[in-house]
């Protein structure tokens, strides 16, 4: 229905709020699980970022977060790939911005709450839920550098993060085609 697409805001489009809502839930923590089961992987035995548990205050654990962190990335970058490219779908899938909310929550909590209120800011101006995103995805790369620790900004890392943010961009190819045309569905 709708735009065929998967997302929470073509769900919401169709007439189900309630879907909706569980649609965006769902993605957002399929990501935030990825990512969370990276950082466990990885050794900090925590489902959460090294930054929100409080791993720095162990100095001997401090030497591995680089690579933690390049992991938990990588498990960000594979979610939102496998949401936008899913098996189930023959490989097609989602723009990816809720699974990356998620994956970004868990990887730069910070960051992602600076991208969610340019996001909020954005569609409240324009009514366009895809420019939102688009602004959102692509600030947060620039918001991880400037907000996370030296561990969680080096050059891979950020590369990885900059990976993720442009793929959502381009998977909005058409809704930037019919924002320049004019013609972008505005959220009510």
């Amino acid at each position: 229905m709708g735009s065929g697409n998967i997302g929470a805001t073509n769900v919401a489009r169709t007439g189900s709020k309630g879907l909706a809502v569980a649609t965006l839930l769902l993605d957002a923590l399929k990501g935030y699980a990825a990512v969370s089961f990276a950082f466990w992987l990885a050794g900090t035995r925590q489902l959460q970022s090294p930054v929100a548990t409080g791993f720095y205050d162990h100095p001997e654990q401090v030497m591995n977060s680089h690579s933690i962190f390049l992991l938990a990335a990588l498990a960000a970058l594979c979610a939102i790939l496998g949401h936008m490219f899913t098996v189930w779908l023959r490989f097609k899938g989602g723009k990816g911005v809720a699974t990356a909310v998620g994956a970004f929550a868990a990887l730069a909590p910070r960051a992602i709450l600076i991208a969610l209120v340019l996001f909020v800011v954005v569609v409240a101006v324009t009514r366009y839920v895809s420019l939102g995103s688009m602004v959102a995805a692509a600030s947060f790369p620039f918001l991880v550098w400037w907000l996370s620790p030296a561990e969680g900004t080096s050059t891979p890392i950020l590369l990885l993060i900059a990976a993720s943010s442009t793929l959502i961009v381009v998977r909005h190819k058409d809704n930037i085609r019919r924002l320049l045309a004019g013609t972008e569905n505005r959220f009510r």
